[in-house]
C-alpha cells in the first residue's frame, strides 16, 4: 500500500476518496530507559533507547493506519501526518492520519 505525506502521486489520479484512517498508540518510558536518559543529559549525546521506542510506535501506528485502509479497500493513504501529544505523566500518544483513496492510472 502507497502511504505518502503528499495529496497526490505521479502518474495516478485519485478515483476516490474512502475517508479518513488513523492509527495510535499510547507508550510510557522505561525506569531503566528513564536512568540512561538521566546519564545522557549529564554527558550528551542520543539517547538510543528513547529513539527505539519512537521507531517502534510510528511503526505500530503506520501499521495499523494501513490495515485500516485495507478493510475500507483503499489502495494507498495519501496526506499522512503524524502527531504526538502528552496523556499523563511520562505517557504520550502517537497518532498517525491521512486520507485512504483508491487511485487509476492517468
Amino acid at each position: 500500500m502507497i502511504v505518502a505525506t503528499s495529496e497526490t502521486m505521479p502518474g495516478k489520479r485519485i478515483k476516490r476518496v474512502v475517508g479518513l484512517v488513523r492509527g495510535n498508540t499510547v507508550r510510557t518510558r522505561h525506569i531503566g530507559r528513564d536512568l540512561t536518559a538521566a546519564f545522557k543529559n549529564i554527558t550528551g549525546g542520543e539517547i538510543r533507547e528513547y529513539t527505539k521506542l519512537m521507531a517502534e510506535a510510528r511503526e505500530q501506528c503506520l501499521d495499523r493506519m494501513r490495515e485500516e485502509a485495507a478493510k475500507l479497500g483503499a489502495d494507498a493513504v495519501v496526506g499522512v501526518r503524524f502527531m504526538t501529544t502528552g496523556v499523563m505523566a511520562n505517557a504520550a500518544e502517537l497518532l498517525v492520519y491521512g486520507t485512504a483513496v483508491i487511485f487509476e492510472e492517468e
